[in-house]
């Protein structure tokens, strides 16, 4: 099953609008987070809409699929300039090494 026909349905201004229009919504407005995807899937419809002047099934589903694709554009660029390094656990390859010569310390006591 091909899916490019998706890529061809991306409309770059709506995509630009929601995107900003989403991170307003995530920053200043008392929004749960669970909505701005819905938010934004409804308001890229009705851009698409707007900017096709018409309303037809294939520019609303265009719409939504470009709403819903802004929403998936913010997530990377959040992961890439603000990566959490907080769930990455730290590893000191000291404490390593230090580990490994306490545990050959009380195997050999047990040797003799």
């Amino acid at each position: 099953m091909d899916l490019e026909f998706i890529v061809n349905m991306y409309i770059p201004i709506v995509m630009v609008i929601c995107l900003c229009i989403g991170f307003v919504l995530k920053r200043f407005a008392p929004t749960d987070n669970k909505w701005i995807p819905l938010i934004l899937m409804i308001l890229g419809a009705v851009l698409a809409c707007v900017y096709n002047k018409s309303i037809e099934i294939d520019h609303i589903a265009a719409g939504m699929v470009t709403g819903l694709a802004s929403v998936g554009l913010h997530q990377v660029f959040k992961q890439i300039i603000e990566p959490d390094y907080e769930d990455i656990p730290v590893v000191d390859f000291d404490d390593l090494f230090d580990e490994e010569e306490e545990e050959e310390d009380e195997e050999d006591p047990d040797e003799k």
